[in-house]
């Protein structure tokens, strides 16, 4: 059987300018784009060198572009294909920051026992691989992107609304570390400037993980749970009044972990699973072992399906603290939300949804295939919630390596010929886009 050639549906016209795209896409470029993003470190909250870095690659391509700082060490990259003026114009976006820093004095013994290769901002090529911080994600998705504002500017193809392609500090689900003097730093601070700056499209596609078209994903809630005890002595537990509140803790982390499990089945719907965890416990000082603290804090982060509004969310796990303190008599529990971005979905009928799904159909040659139980939160819930339809489609986690490959080696490994497949896809969706006049497209 014949494979697919990722131009069904369309009219001769759109299939020539695709096919025109397509073909200055190339797995050298797209090697050698994705090396010199891995080469230049961009954790969370310093990601200005590397946005500066990709504003000279479009500019270097003929591409009008800028770098937009939010302060000395966060900034966006944007650029900008421009159109005649009567279509609608859409955006392909990709944030910039690593989960990880790159820094073994930050990044040990928390994310592992030691830095091993892939966790450093250098970019090594093995065959269809290229391996380095952030390589799969965010930077692959990042590299796809380029190349395709690169793929269509370089065929000439005549616009009718602009093609922008955007790059976003502070994509990643944190925030600034304590001590740092900042606090914009994640949870989509750098999308939000992007916008509240006047960069701005009809319709968005978002470049993340996972080779499928989502409409919807999950945003999250963080909760600081306090748990108290009494501040004593070792020398004297056996003589004063003793709770200690990291042993109380841990019990109330247990039972948390058991509720997650149930809160998943119970907002389980379309294609999201939310999830929940403990994330970080916070109680005593390191270097007095000889007292217990008065207080034991846990950081739970609890995903929200786009149906669950942080406020039902926050009564939800209220209700599931008041059942740990019956279940834990005598036990002292409080807790605050501290940070609440809604879950989003966008209409299934508008023109990005059905474009990005034609698309992928046409390059698999048959129906789309729905990825259900997702729990991944990016900052397309910045840009639905502002009101511009958004898709998600990325490329799949790498399998089929001659190595093992745990959560960061999979976020940190990309495969060329999916990155290609990838770029494709984000090209057809663009050009069926912004070649089409407003009305037919219905902005």
């Amino acid at each position: 059987m014949k494979a697919p050639d990722g131009l069904a549906g369309l009219d001769r016209d759109r299939r020539d300018q695709v096919a025109a795209a397509w073909r200055h896409v190339t797995a050298a470029r797209l090697r050698e784009l994705l090396c010199g993003l891995v080469n230049v470190p961009s954790p969370t909250g310093g990601e200005r060198r590397l946005a500066e870095h990709i504003t000279g690659t479009l500019v270097a391509a003929g591409i009008t572009a800028a770098t937009q700082p939010l302060d000395d060490r966060q900034a966006n990259a944007w650029g900008r294909l421009r159109g005649d003026g009567t279509g609608p114009d859409l955006m392909l976006y990709a944030p910039l920051d690593t989960l990880t820093t790159g820094r073994e004095d930050e990044d040990v013994p928390w994310a592992g026992p030691g830095a091993r290769p892939d966790m450093r901002p250098a970019a090594r090529v093995e065959g269809d691989l290229v391996i380095g911080l952030g390589a799969g994600n965010p930077k692959g998705h990042a590299a796809c992107v380029l190349m395709a504002a690169e793929a269509v500017h370089r065929a000439g193809l005549p616009l009718t609304g602009d093609l922008l392609v955007a790059f976003g500090a502070g994509g990643m689900p944190v925030n600034a570390p304590p001590g740092g003097g900042r606090r914009n730093v994640g949870q989509g601070v750098g999308c939000s400037f992007l916008l509240e700056q006047g960069v701005w499209a009809d319709f968005a596609v978002i470049a993340k993980p996972g080779w499928t078209v989502s409409a919807e994903e999950v945003g999250l809630a963080w909760f600081e749970v306090t748990v108290h005890g009494v501040h004593t002595y070792v020398g004297s537990r056996h003589r004063l009044p003793y709770e200690n509140a990291i042993a109380r803790a841990g019990e109330v982390a247990v039972r948390l972990e058991e509720w997650f499990a149930g809160y998943t089945d119970r907002h389980t719907g379309g294609t999201v699973a939310p999830q929940g965890i403990v994330a970080a416990v916070e109680g005593g000082r390191p270097h007095m072992a000889a007292v217990t603290p008065a207080t034991c804090r846990l950081l739970v982060d609890l995903r929200l399906s786009p149906r669950t509004t942080p406020m039902r969310a926050k009564r939800e796990f209220g209700a599931a603290i008041e059942k740990i303190r019956a279940e834990l008599p005598g036990t002292v529990v409080t807790f605050e939300m501290v940070l609440a971005v809604p879950g989003t979905a966008s209409d299934p009928r508008s023109w990005v949804v059905r474009s990005a799904t034609a698309a992928w159909e046409a390059m698999e040659g048959r129906p789309h295939e729905v990825i259900r139980g997702n729990s991944g939160a990016t900052d397309a819930n910045i840009l639905r919630s502002r009101g511009i339809p958004t898709v998600r489609i990325g490329m799949p986690k790498v399998t089929d390596v001659p190595f093992e490959i745990d959560f960061s080696m999979g976020m940190n490994t990309a495969d060329v010929r999916e990155m290609e497949r990838l770029t494709r896809h984000l090209i057809r969706t663009a050009v069926t886009t912004v070649t089409r006049s407003r009305s037919e497209v219905g902005v």
